[in-house]
C-alpha cells in the first residue's frame, strides 16, 4: 500500500510526512543517530501496518527529509514533542495510539501523559527514558561517522547480526551523510558530553506515573547503547499499564531485525 507524502508546517519549519490506511489512527516517530528517519528506521513495517491501521509517520525535524533548525540547539525534545502534537491534530479525532522508538520511545511517553484524553494506546521499540550512564557504544552511536568503516562500526553496534549491513546500505547511508548540510548540523546537535542527550530525555517520577494508557515496549536483549535493563526494565514497573517484551536475539532495532514481531505486538496491542 502507497503512502501519500506532504510537508506540515511547525512553527515556521518543515516536518516531512507519511500518511495512509484506515483504521485505528497511529502515530509512528523514528529514532535519533547519523541518517535516522523514517524510511531508516520503519521500511518494513510502514506497509504492512497501513494496511489495518490510518498510519501518520513523521521525520523529526532534523533528520530525514524535514528542515532543519536555524539556530542552535538542535538538539530539541520541546520542539519535537510540539511536531508530534501538530501531527496528533492531523489524526482523526478520538483515540489514538502512538509507535515510538529510542529517543521516541521517550517522546512518546511523555505525549500520553501530557494527552491522556487522547493517546490511549503506546508501543515502543528501544526506548529511552531512562537516566542510564552513556556508554561506549551509546557515545559512538551518536558520533558522526567521518569514514565508511566508522560508519560500519556505529551500525553494527545497533543490530545483533552485522550480516545484514551491506556495502549497498553503508554506501547510501555515505551519500546521505555526507550531502549538503548534514555532517555540520549533526556534529553540532551530538556534540560535547553525550550524558546530557540521555539526561534531557529521561522522564521524571511524575511524568511516568502520569502515563495511564496501556504499554506495550519491546526491546532487543542484546541492545548495546540502549541496553534493555537499564531503560525498558526500569520504566515499564512505574507506569500502572505498561509490559514489557524482550526480543532475543535483537540489538536496538526490533522493527529491522524482527519485524514480524512488530507486527504481531502492534495487532495485539492497537487490535
Amino acid at each position: 500500500m502507497a503512502l501519500n507524502e506532504f510537508d506540515v508546517d511547525v512553527g515556521g519549519l518543515r516536518a516531512h510526512a507519511w500518511q495512509g490506511g484506515s483504521g485505528f489512527p497511529i502515530l509512528m516517530l523514528h529514532g535519533s543517530g547519523p541518517g535516522a528517519g523514517t524510511i531508516g528506521n520503519w521500511r518494513l513495517v510502514l506497509e504492512p501496518l497501513a494496511s489495518r491501521y490510518h498510519i501518520l509517520a513523521t521525520d523529526l525535524i532534523g533528520f530525514g527529509q524535514s528542515g532543519r533548525k536555524p539556530r542552535e540547539p538542535y538538539f530539541d525534545p520541546e520542539l519535537w514533542l510540539k511536531q508530534a502534537e501538530t501531527m496528533l491534530a492531523r489524526l482523526p479525532a478520538g483515540p489514538v495510539g502512538i509507535i515510538g522508538h529510542s529517543l521516541s520511545g521517550a517522546l512518546a511517553l511523555r505525549l500520553a501523559g501530557r494527552h491522556r484524553d487522547r493517546v490511549t494506546k503506546v508501543l515502543t521499540t528501544g526506548s529511552m527514558g531512562n537516566r542510564f550512564t552513556a556508554n561506549q557504544y551509546t557515545v559512538d552511536c551518536w558520533t558522526f561517522p567521518e569514514t565508511k568503516d566508522a560508519l560500519r562500526r556505529a551500525v553494527g553496534y545497533l543490530v545483533y547480526d552485522n550480516s545484514v549491513i551491506t556495502e549497498e546500505f553503508l554506501d547510501n547511508r555515505m551519500k546521505i551523510l555526507h550531502g549538503g548540510d548534514y555532517a555540520p548540523y549533526f556534529r553540532s546537535m551530538f556534540a560535547g558530553d553525550k550524558q546530557r542527550y540521555i539526561d534531557a530525555a529521561a522522564l521524571s517520577e511524575a511524568e511516568l506515573a502520569a502515563v495511564q494508557c496501556e504499554v506495550l515496549m519491546l526491546h532487543g536483549r542484546d541492545d548495546k547503547p540502549f541496553p534493555c535493563a537499564e531503560n525498558t526494565l526500569v520504566l515499564a514497573p512505574k507506569m500502572v499499564r505498561a509490559d514489557a517484551m524482550v526480543i532475543a536475539r535483537c540489538g536496538h532495532s526490533p522493527a529491522l531485525e524482527h519485524p514480524l514481531k512488530l507486527i504481531a505486538a502492534a495487532h495485539m496491542l492497537f487490535g
